[in-house]
């Protein structure tokens, strides 16, 4: 098994885009001894696709994608089989991985600093026009906050396409809800990893939003649309501590601002220079999320942030929400202030907020004596100014995580930092154009 686990080099090999199927294959291997090959079916390409941009978009998702593969055994030394990476490219692969792999790092207590170094070549060709039409390829996550980035957009004059990647009938059913064009990119990832897993190589969390927005950068040439939008909220650029080197380990990281604007201008200078990449939500705090997705009822029956419907090999739960994440619990919290109880209740199946069990989940969520949950979860001073608001009403407070919170946490906080109006209102460092901003 020791061996198993053992490699003194991870390589890029080719990779392939078939324009008449759509099909693409990605190439990774180490040493001599595992080769990976990971296939993407793609919607097939317009008549008048420029060469360069989709070579350059190609190269990104080859490079980004091999995360997944990299991390099994994390060895000191990266190739590549044909030409390196531009320094450009270089220094932003440098730099995902790093902090992508900062949680990963830390639960397999590895230590990469000054380890991952990408072979640089010479500086970046800059990009040229892709022609590209104006229109949004929005990513769709089956959970509020690409409902919410959804039905804004639906209020501005711009045509709509959404995008997933995976098999998941939860989003294919939120989809067909929204009335909009679609596509559903299907991901094979070699099942050779899961074998070098089951040897007992290293497994954990990987930045997937940085590999689904390379994949939405690639999708959007070929359909020629100018906009690739996601809706990653500001709570994501709290990360949960810092390691012992200084870097902060972030479980979001390829959600936040500081991977947004080093992908999206990487995008514009080097791939296409008529493409924009944002997250649509980038201004909002998730409290401020969750107040606008309490006013589109119609996604009530269909949506579920929980990413335990998401997991390749895990089992998913028996219904839309575990009950039992974090996610579910912060998402159950966040809307509380805005919802009647009985139909958040209905939306969730039971009432998270009156289980004793849950008192340490939610006191974590609350950064309360604990650490941030390594989720997709907003921050402690969200969760605390939730369970003001709701601990000061009579159909919650007799409730026994909010009786807690009245009289266990509450009298520790203070009072001017409880309140929730501040935490609504737009702000912050953000890439949304100024047309769409004003729709928020």
């Amino acid at each position: 098994m020791t061996e198993r686990r053992h490699a003194e080099v991870f390589w890029f090999g080719q990779r392939r885009f078939d324009p008449a199927s759509g099909r693409v294959t990605l190439e990774y291997g180490f040493d001599q001894s595992w080769t990976f090959v990971e296939e993407l079916d793609l919607p097939l390409s317009r008549p008048a696709l420029p060469a360069q941009a989709l070579e350059r978009a190609l190269e990104l998702l080859h490079f980004v994608c091999g995360i997944s593969y990299f991390k099994a055994i994390c060895p000191a030394q990266i190739e590549t089989r044909g030409p390196p990476p531009s320094a450009e490219l270089a220094l932003l692969l440098d730099t995902l991985y790093l902090n992508g792999l900062a949680e990963f790092a830390h639960v397999n207590r590895l230590d990469l600093h000054g380890k991952i170094n990408f072979p640089a070549g010479e500086a970046g060709i800059p990009a040229q026009s892709a022609a590209l039409d104006r229109a949004a390829l929005v990513a769709l996550g089956g959970g509020k906050d690409s409902l919410v980035s959804i039905e804004t957009l639906r209020r501005a004059d711009l045509p709509v396409t959404v995008f997933w990647v995976g098999d998941s009938e939860l989003i294919e059913g939120v989809a067909q809800r929204t009335g909009f064009p679609q596509l559903k990119i299907s991901r094979r990832i070699d099942t050779r990893l899961f074998e070098l897993n089951r040897l007992g190589a290293l497994n954990g969390h990987i930045p997937v939003t940085a590999i689904n927005s390379s994949i939405g950068v690639l999708c959007a040439l070929l359909i020629g649309a100018d906009q690739v939008v996601f809706s990653n909220e500001r709570s994501a650029d709290v990360g949960n501590f810092s390691d012992s080197h200084g870097l902060e380990v972030n479980h979001q990281y390829s959600k936040s601002f500081a991977f947004e604007a080093l992908f999206a201008n990487y995008v514009e200078r080097f791939v296409a220079s008529d493409l924009r990449y944002f997250s649509l939500l980038r201004p909002l705090l998730e409290l401020a999320v969750t107040e606008r997705f309490a006013r589109l009822e119609q996604y009530f029956a269909v949506f579920s942030s929980c990413n335990r419907n998401f997991r390749i090999l895990s089992p998913k739960p028996a219904m839309r929400w575990c009950g039992a994440c974090p996610k579910c619990h912060f998402v159950f919290l966040a809307l509380a202030p805005h919802l009647p109880k009985p139909k958040l209740v209905a939306i969730f199946g039971r009432n998270l907020l009156d289980d004793a069990r849950l008192i340490q989940p939610f006191e974590a969520l609350m950064e309360f004596n604990a650490l941030k949950p390594f989720e997709c979860v907003g921050e402690g001073i969200e969760a605390r100014a939730a369970f003001a608001a709701i601990g000061a009403r009579a159909d919650w407070r007799e409730d026994a995580v909010v009786e807690h919170f009245n009289r266990v946490v509450r009298p520790s906080l203070e009072a001017q930092d409880l309140s929730l109006a501040p935490l609504l209102l737009p702000r912050g460092a953000h890439r949304v154009p100024p047309e769409l901003l004003v729709l928020l």
